[in-house]
């Protein structure tokens, strides 16, 4: 080879040399918040998890190889929930997931810099959470839950499941769910209608749930009306366990209630939110606002009902709310 050919190659080689290193380079590790509203070890909430990374991968976020998820998991519990916003927010992610109202008002209350993507939150107007479904403002946008009309719904499937129906009771929690009022807005002129009595009682520990729904039982032809919210859902398996020792009749918003043992529940798919959610944490991690990307409400609404539990408490299921389940349990 002569000597200038060889001057050559290997000037054009030492060249290529940076670009190779910048190819073998790791990819820049992107950091996630995420605070889910159930204990850590509810199936629920690690299938709200899963749906997350799965969606994240599929638009090449791969956990360890350019993102890195922190989760917290507050329980449906406040003080739980501020403590984790607290923690998440001090190792500077650049998106935070924020699952319920709960979770949300926890970590706005942390920061109005670090963008915020919610699931499944009631009212996130009226909480002051946004300014607008069209246009969010600040650093906060993401996914509804309910449209607060639907209260008047879920009475009026108990009252077919149970006809003779005289008194339905509410129970909430005053800080996971604030937004409870709107489902009573709801419910109460359907309840004059039919002759219902309402009963709203706020829920705070095991022993208010249980006096809750021992006075909603001992009321004539009682039934029940759990309202979601972050801390009624973490103590679902209480309140199940304790509708069927007390012969009470209750209504759930999401699907799992009801394969868990409750009556039966409408509401929105919850799985559904967390399929869309990653999409709004990618757009926010290549350089979108929050404040520029809309609030989106569900699209989906399934209506499931126990079969077993109805016999259990000895309530026949009219054939015709049968033929208008999206899924029956038997």
């Amino acid at each position: 080879m002569r000597r200038r050919e060889f001057v050559a190659l290997i000037g054009s080689t030492a060249a290529s040399w940076p670009l190779v290193a910048r190819a073998q380079q790791p990819e820049r590790l992107r950091r996630i918040g995420v605070l889910i509203s159930s204990r850590e070890d509810d199936p629920d909430g690690q299938a709200r998890a899963a749906l997350l990374r799965q969606g994240l991968s599929e638009l090449g976020w791969t956990e360890g190889r350019n993102i890195h998820i922190d989760y917290r998991w507050a329980g449906g519990d406040a003080a739980q929930a501020k403590a984790d916003a607290a923690e998440l927010v001090s190792q500077k992610p650049e998106v935070i997931v924020a699952n319920s109202t709960l979770s949300l008002a926890a970590v706005r209350n942390e920061t109005g810099t670090i963008p915020i993507v919610f699931v499944v939150v009631g009212d996130p107007i009226g909480q002051g959470f946004v300014s607008s479904f069209a246009h969010p403002g600040g650093n906060i946008t993401g996914f509804t839950s309910f449209e607060f009309a639907i209260g008047a719904k879920w009475l009026e499937l108990i009252k077919e499941i149970v006809p003779e129906l005289g008194h339905i009771a509410l129970i909430f929690n005053p800080e996971a769910g604030p937004f409870a009022e709107k489902f009573v807005q709801s419910i109460e002129p359907l309840a004059h209608s039919l002759g219902v009595k309402l009963t709203v009682t706020p829920t705070r520990d095991a022993r208010e749930i249980d006096r809750a729904l021992v006075a909603a039982s001992g009321e004539p032809k009682g039934g029940l009306i759990v309202s979601p919210d972050a801390f009624t859902v973490a103590n679902r398996g209480l309140i199940i366990s304790l509708a069927a020792r007390y012969r009470l009749p209750a209504i759930y918003a999401y699907r799992f209630l009801a394969i868990d043992g409750g009556l039966l529940s409408y509401g929105h798919d919850a799985k559904e939110p967390w399929r869309r959610v990653p999409t709004y944490v990618d757009k926010i991690l290549k350089g979108a606002s929050p404040a520029d990307l809309p609030i989106q409400q569900p699209t989906k609404f399934e209506l499931v009902i126990n079969l077993k539990t109805a016999k259990a408490l000895g309530l026949a299921v009219p054939g015709t709310l049968l033929a208008r389940a999206d899924e029956v349990i038997e």
